[in-house]
């Protein structure tokens, strides 16, 4: 089992949890982005930059991952692409997305989304709580916890 991150819009509060379990569970860790990016060194973490586009970073996960990896992202149309290619995927709010809700996901995306490009001003998600770090952190801990029994 490998993780991989949707580095560009990641909190580095979520990468720096990332890092510490993948050292702590010896699980490759590769952060994918349109942009460089620095890893602490590690023998487990690595950073793969990808050319700038609309879902570049996206659709190389995708095409690399393997079922059983774990993704971490918050977009979820990614997410969906990944369940279907028989992976997990996690945001960084802590919520593992699954057949069973990513479909009302996508359904609130795209009329969120509706909404926002015929001029209806929405806000965006809050912003990271401490909460929800621990959140993230528990979840990862619980997955890791589950693949080493």
């Amino acid at each position: 089992m490998k993780i991989w991150v949707d580095a560009d819009a990641c909190p580095v509060v979520i990468k720096e949890i990332i890092y510490r379990a993948a050292d702590r569970a010896k699980i490759t860790t590769t952060l994918i982005a349109n942009k460089l990016l620095r890893v602490p060194p590690s023998p487990y973490i690595r950073a793969m930059q990808v050319e700038k586009g609309f879902d570049v970073a996206d659709n190389r996960i995708v095409e690399i991952l393997e079922a059983g990896d774990l993704v971490i992202t918050a977009d979820i149309p990614l997410a969906s692409q990944v369940i279907e290619k028989g992976a997990h995927a996690l945001n960084p709010r802590g919520e593992f997305y699954s057949i069973h809700n990513i479909q009302e996901r996508l359904t609130m995306r795209n009329f969120m989304e509706g909404l926002r490009s015929s001029g209806v001003d929405i806000s965006g998600p809050s912003s990271m709580s401490q909460a929800d770090r621990q959140a993230f952190a528990a979840e990862l801990d619980r997955f890791i916890a589950r693949l080493n029994r």
